[in-house]
């Protein structure tokens, strides 16, 4: 029997609260306040656990409008609610959103840091740069970074992190009663960095973590955002739209990776979905009919207001620009205008489908507005389709967005069965740490490393 470990699925647990679109707030099963709820954050963690997830992921933007999808009009922050889901669930990663932006690299650092002991190892930080201009009024400043800027400091800004992260030396602390020996000063080392954006003398009052580094994800479709995955991502949150998009993302990223001088196979892909699971193909179908059109035209008799929600979502990636002023039935709006300093990838991507398919307006916000990346049918349909991604390259497992306790509750119960009886997800855990369910190794101390090549030269010579 070979040795070889078979490549297997990773599963992470979007804990969208009532939902990052605009309908699925109204789900009578959904309690009205869950993204402010610890009590359904923890439920759902738990629930992801039992099924032996990867990790929960929570995202942020630090920046809305009135017109905002409701989980971002009202959520908790993301590492005080992943502190109180730490020390309520014993396995499952815990991942959250903090900005290179508009934070510094010593409170990242400290936070994350923590974070990973207090889990006892299964933290994770999903690095973004802030794509909305409005964040920056929120924090003291008249005008949002340039986009290429903002990746600059985020090389720099993680670097520095980790330079933090490694202020002491696993062994740094003795705790040696008998001689009144706490800290081994020779292993405390101050980072004194100073670069083009940041200057940050540590070090950081903390020890490493058991991961050493808490676990890097990124999320960024541009050409900058994927040069920057494959430089210092652990895992990228990839925001494709299908099978071949999926693919062209995964091997680029992959083929970057391996230029850089990194092993591909550490760099794990995780499209975000949101399956609709029913008995039969085409009772999930009449589910995502009802959710994305029936529920619209129903609305619209109304006043229209769906195909405004779209519209907005649509415009999010434009800085929120504002399509509402525009002919529904159109040719899509010349936009030249704008900088497009906001999601850059996400907002080229969309113009390169405007442009090809040639749509008006209304077929822009059909496409672009919601959620598209849904697979639908019955169980082991969703399953067929799981696998396809997986064995085509186009993922390495998915993130599961988490609001309608339906959908997660069928994914759960009816799907994961599927794959694990196929072999393609765990039963079980094999590990304790977020680097353990990914397969990670734990990095070494730079100073550590860096002692032992000088002793190694000594000895050459």
């Amino acid at each position: 029997m070979s040795s070889v470990r078979q490549r297997q699925l990773k599963f992470g647990a979007i804990l969208a609260g009532v939902g990052t679109d605009f309908s699925q707030w109204r789900d009578p099963e959904l309690p009205p306040n869950a993204s402010i709820d610890i009590d359904w954050y923890i439920h759902n963690a738990r629930l992801a656990e039992e099924a032996r997830f990867d990790l929960v992921f929570i995202v942020d933007s630090p920046f809305i409008t009135p017109d905002t999808a409701p989980h971002f009009l009202n959520r908790l922050e993301p590492l005080t609610l992943l502190s109180a889901l730490a020390v309520s669930t014993s396995r499952i990663g815990l991942v959250g959103t903090l900005t290179t932006t508009y934070w510094e690299p010593y409170n990242v650092a400290r936070l994350f840091g923590s974070l990973d002991h207090i889990s006892k190892g299964r933290a994770g930080w999903n690095v973004v740069t802030t794509g909305l201009e409005g964040a920056s009024r929120n924090y003291g400043k008249d005008k949002h970074l340039d986009h290429a800027l903002r990746y600059q400091r985020a090389e720099e800004f993680v670097d520095v992190v980790k330079g933090l992260w490694d202020s002491y030396e696993d062994d740094a602390f003795p705790y040696d009663r008998e001689n009144d020996v706490f800290l081994d000063k020779s292993k405390q080392h101050a980072l004194n960095h100073k670069g083009e954006f940041l200057s940050v003398a540590g070090p950081l009052a903390l020890s490493r973590s058991p991961q050493g580094y808490p676990v890097i994800f990124q999320a960024g479709d541009s050409n900058a955002g994927r040069q920057l995955g494959a430089q210092i991502a652990d895992g990228t949150f990839a925001a494709v739209e299908d099978f071949e998009s999926a693919q062209e993302y995964y091997h680029d990223l992959k083929t970057r990776a391996k230029a850089l001088g990194r092993d591909p196979d550490s760099i794990h892909v995780l499209p975000g979905i949101a399956p609709i699971i029913a008995e039969t193909d085409e009772e999930a179908r009449e589910i995502a009919v009802e959710r994305e059109g029936g529920l619209e035209i129903a609305v619209e008799r109304e006043g229209g207001l769906d195909i405004d929600k779209k519209l907005v979502a649509l415009g999010r990636a434009f800085n929120y620009h504002d399509f509402r002023q525009y002919p529904l039935d159109a040719p899509f709006p010349d936009i030249s205008n704008l900088t497009l300093n906001s999601y850059k990838g996400h907002a080229e991507r969309i113009l390169r489908g405007v442009n090809a398919g040639k749509l008006t307006l209304r077929q822009a916000a059909e496409r672009y507005g919601s959620w598209r990346l849904s697979f639908v049918g019955s169980p082991e349909t969703v399953a067929n389709e799981i696998e396809r991604w997986f064995v085509g390259n186009a993922a390495d497992g998915f993130n599961i967005r988490v609001t309608s306790p339906r959908d997660f509750k069928l994914f759960r119960e009816r799907v994961i069965p599927i794959l694990q009886e196929r072999g393609l997800f765990r039963t079980e855990y094999e590990g304790t740490t977020l680097r353990d369910h990914l397969g990670l190794s734990v990095p070494e101390n730079r100073w550590t490393a860096r002692k032992r090549e000088e002793s190694s030269r000594a000895d050459a010579a």
